[in-house]
């Protein structure tokens, strides 16, 4: 049996990027991905792209130029873990990016999408609680 986390849930409204790759069927990813948003209450944007080796890009752009609180990144391709690697990079300078490019067709199904919808909501929820908190400045003894 699998453990399974509980929808975060917000004070205030949450804003989600769907970056999605057309070159592939991905509707179930979607549909999976929509679902969970519409469960959490967040409003969703969805921007399409011709294939999926350019979603980083899409996603770098955003966190520099747009108002997201977190990013669901769709689609299928032979370069995924290429892309879920430079995805990781873009969250480790703080978005919000849940990752549901898949390999191949037998992955591309609604519990990825879904689930890649709720790690980009936990990461915004957790982002939120720790907003403002500080370490300090200077030196501890």
């Amino acid at each position: 049996m699998r453990d399974t986390l509980a929808l975060p849930t917000f004070d205030k409204p949450v804003k989600l990027l769907f970056s999605v790759a057309r070159d592939h069927d991905c509707a179930a990813l979607l549909a999976g991905a929509q679902a969970q948003a519409d469960a959490a209450g967040a409003e969703v944007e969805v921007f399409d792209l011709p294939r999926a080796l350019e979603l980083p890009a899409l996603i770098a752009m955003a966190e520099r130029q747009a108002r997201f609180d977190g990013h669901v990144v769709i689609g299928q391709s032979d370069s995924a873990a290429e892309i879920g690697r430079t995805l990781a990079l873009i969250g480790l300078q703080g978005a919000s990016v849940g990752n549901a490019v898949v390999a191949g067709a037998e992955q591309a199904t609604e519990a990825a999408g879904s689930a890649a919808c709720l790690a980009a909501l936990h990461l915004i929820a957790i982002s939120r609680k720790w907003a403002g908190q500080t370490k300090g400045i200077g030196f501890r003894p």
